[in-house]
């Protein structure tokens, strides 16, 4: 018996669309170059040279993550065109931490029927993540899976790479008893936490946050601190820095101390902010400090000597930065005052 022949397309997989989508993104990508790549958009691979005259011993850092369920938030807004930013942001702030410059970046867009729109607003962010960064968006996946995700339903991942010359690594080795622990401004609650925010946005229903509609206000996307923090490497000495992502201030800063110091916070030093407020208020959360960064984005660790000087450069680059605490010593973990 003679059947009708199948085409991709009727399985639910659109070659055109991932074409068409291809053509609308290179003006958009290419507004990352970087004179170090070799190959535009559409190889198998992307292609970056290693500038011979930058790095003596380079050593390559790599990170990679997602947005989390913050997802659902931009799908349920329909708003597209930030949440790229987030994906760049929670790779690149990882691979800063240990003083790697970031280089390159790839993406990973998965759906279950690809909207040419909604993917180019997607990428668009990423891109804009990229070029806050300073770095080249280099590459990219775009999976369209109907039996995986719903109609409307997309993930992200990320993966980029930076470098560092080997004696300027940033490992928290030398970080010692009496050092300045400096703050930098988050801009909300970045990408984490947000399987518990979804939760709250249910119970607290049509609320504002300083005006604005509450889920609005709740996707503003995660702060890049690239640029200001490559800037305050060339002004002082960092001996330690952490990335506030899930677990907070409590589980993020002991990642970079060793077992004879601990850090002590002063939570008198700053106010976490209306976002969160707003989140305590609505959601009487048990562990604020653990869930979430609490208006702390970064933690830099300095000697005294250069606490004055590294607000300046901080405040310089746009940041908005306190000294939050010292190290003293301890067993490796964070003591709140």
């Amino acid at each position: 018996m003679s059947q009708d022949s199948l085409t991709y397309k009727d399985a639910g997989v659109d070659i055109d669309a991932g074409e068409a989508l291809v053509e609308r993104i290179k003006p958009i990508v290419a507004k990352t170059r970087r004179p170090e790549v070799l190959a535009g958009l559409g190889g198998f691979g992307g292609m970056f040279a290693l500038p011979p005259d930058r790095f003596r011993e380079p050593v390559l850092i790599s990170g990679t993550d997602g947005v989390g369920t913050k997802l659902k938030l931009a799908q349920q807004l329909n708003r597209h065109d930030t949440i790229g930013v987030d994906l760049v942001a929670m790779c690149v702030n990882d691979v800063l931490v240990q003083g790697a410059e970031p280089l390159f970046f790839l993406d990973y867009f998965a759906c279950g029927k690809l909207d040419v729109e909604v993917a180019a607003d997607v990428i668009k962010g990423i891109a804009d993540g990229c070029e806050q960064a300073g770095m080249a968006l280099l590459g990219g996946e775009t999976a369209e899976m109907p039996d995986m995700y719903s109609d409307g339903e997309y993930d992200l991942a990320g993966f980029c790479v930076g470098a560092v010359e080997r004696s300027a690594l940033i490992d928290g080795a030398d970080i010692e008893a009496g050092d300045t622990l400096i703050a930098l401004a988050s801009s909300g609650p970045h990408s984490n936490g947000y399987s518990l925010i979804r939760r709250v946005l249910e119970r607290a229903g049509d609320e504002t946050i300083g005006g604005e509609p509450a889920n609005a206000r709740l996707l503003t996307p995660t702060r890049i601190y690239v640029r200001s923090v490559l800037a305050l490497m060339q002004s002082v000495r960092i001996k330690g820095l952490a990335h506030i992502t899930g677990g907070g201030i409590t589980d993020n800063v002991p990642r970079i101390l060793s077992g004879d110091v601990h850090a002590e916070i002063d939570t008198a030093s700053w106010e976490p902010g209306e976002t969160f407020d707003w989140l305590q208020r609505h959601g009487n959360i048990a562990e604020m400090r653990r869930t979430f960064n609490c208006g702390v984005g970064m933690i830099a660790v300095v000697s005294p000597a250069d606490a004055a000087s590294a607000l300046d450069n901080l405040a310089a680059s746009g940041e908005t930065a306190w000294e939050i605490g010292r190290i003293a010593e301890g067993a490796g973990e964070v003591r709140y005052l």
